[in-house]
């Protein structure tokens, strides 16, 4: 499952659940409980760019590849994590990768 995502491309696990609750601090258990359905609401909120930093940062590539990966400098890097993060921890972000409005918006409950 999601053997062909972008996160896949540079981690060897979906880890991706672990470090959306880490930097939205949410609890893992509140987050969507279906792995596909989670990356697709994550790739639904970030923009291309801002998912493969995602995915890069979280499996500690070093700041030189990334900066080469997207053509710039170590400046512009450290404003778009700081972008990125900033993005995640808003709540009208991370409220769209909790269960509870998930299934709201899906209308089961």
């Amino acid at each position: 499952m999601l053997e062909s995502s972008v996160w896949r491309q540079y981690n060897s696990e979906n880890s991706f659940r672990d470090k959306l609750s880490e930097f939205c601090k949410i609890d893992v258990l509140d987050l969507i409980s279906d792995d596909k359905e989670l990356y697709a609401m994550l790739k639904s909120k970030l923009t291309k760019k801002e998912l493969k930093l995602f995915a890069m940062d979280s499996a500690k590539r070093s700041d030189e590849e990334i900066c080469t990966t997207f053509s710039m400098s170590i400046d512009e890097l450290t404003q778009a994590k700081y972008k990125l993060y900033k993005k995640l921890k808003q709540d009208k972000t991370k409220l769209n990768f909790k269960e509870s409005s998930f299934s709201e918006a899906k209308g089961y409950e």
